[in-house]
C-alpha cells in the first residue's frame, strides 16, 4: 500500500505508518471510486502532496492550516489559500495580502494567488483535507483526510522545535491541540475571509512575528 503514495521523499519516513494504516487505505479506495465514476476532483492528482514536494520535513519552520482545497476549475493546486497563475485571487488571499503590506515593509501586492514561493521557504502550506469534488465545498471531510493531516501537525510537532504554526478562524484553531507550545510558536488569529478579517484578522501582525520569532532561534526568515 505504503509505495503507492507519490509523496516526497523526505515525508515517507516520516509519515510511513500512516500510509499502512486501514484509514488510509480506505481513503485512496474512495478516491480510486470516485476516479472510476467519472467525478473530477481537485487539486489534479499530481498535486495532491504538492505542499510535501514543495516543503520538505527538514526545512519546514512555518506550518500555515487550512481547511479545504477551492473546489472551482483551475484554482487549487495542492496549498492551502494558494491558486493557480491566472486565477483570480480568492478574497481571503486578497485580505492577506493586504494585512502583508501593512505588516512587512516593501511589501507589494502582487497580481497573481500562486504562494508556491512561500512554500519553498520552508511555509507548509497544509490544508486538512486534501482533496474536493468539483463545484461541492467540503465534499471530501470525514474521508479521513483529517486523521492524515492531524498526523502530519502531530509529527512536526513532535520531531521539530521552533516551528512556527499559523492558525487562522476556529476550524484550524481546532489543531493547536495538537501542538507543543512549549518549544514552538502558535499564531491564532481570526480568518481572513471577509465575513471575519474586521473581527481580528487585520492587524494580526503575523507575518512580521513569524519572522522575529525566527530570527531569535537563527532561522531563515520567510521573504513574504
Amino acid at each position: 500500500m505504503s509505495n503507492q503514495v507519490a509523496i516526497a521523499e523526505s515525508w515517507k519516513p516520516v509519515l510511513q505508518q500512516e500510509f499502512d494504516k486501514p484509514y488510509f487505505e480506505a481513503l485512496i479506495g474512495f478516491l480510486k471510486q470516485e476516479k472510476a465514476a467519472g467525478i473530477t476532483i481537485f487539486p489534479p492528482g499530481p498535486q495532491i502532496f504538492a505542499a510535501f514536494d514543495y516543503t520538505a520535513f527538514e526545512d519546514t519552520r512555518v506550518v500555515i492550516i487550512g481547511q479545504d482545497p477551492y473546489h472551482g476549475q483551475g484554482q487549487a493546486h495542492g496549498l492551502c489559500f494558494s491558486v493557480n497563475k491566472g486565477v483570480n485571487v480568492p478574497p481571503s488571499l486578497q485580505n492577506m495580502y493586504k494585512e502583508l503590506k501593512t505588516d512587512i515593509n516593501g511589501f507589494e501586492i502582487p497580481n497573481h494567488g500562486d504562494l508556491s514561493h512561500w512554500a519553498k521557504q520552508g511555509v507548509l502550506m497544509l490544508n486538512a483535507t486534501l482533496t474536493v469534488e468539483k463545484d461541492k465545498a467540503g465534499s471530501h471531510q470525514g474521508k479521513g483526510w483529517e486523521v492524515f493531516t492531524d498526523a502530519v501537525i502531530k509529527a512536526i510537532s513532535t520531531q521539530k522545535e521552533h516551528v512556527v504554526f499559523i492558525l487562522w478562524g476556529k476550524f484550524a484553531q481546532g489543531k493547536s491541540q495538537l501542538i507543543d507550545a512549549s518549544k514552538h510558536l502558535i499564531l491564532m488569529a481570526a480568518h481572513p475571509s471577509p465575513f471575519s478579517a474586521y473581527n481580528g484578522f487585520f492587524g494580526c501582525k503575523h507575518f512580521s512575528k513569524t519572522n522575529d520569532y525566527l530570527k531569535q532561534h537563527h532561522l531563515p526568515i520567510v521573504n513574504w
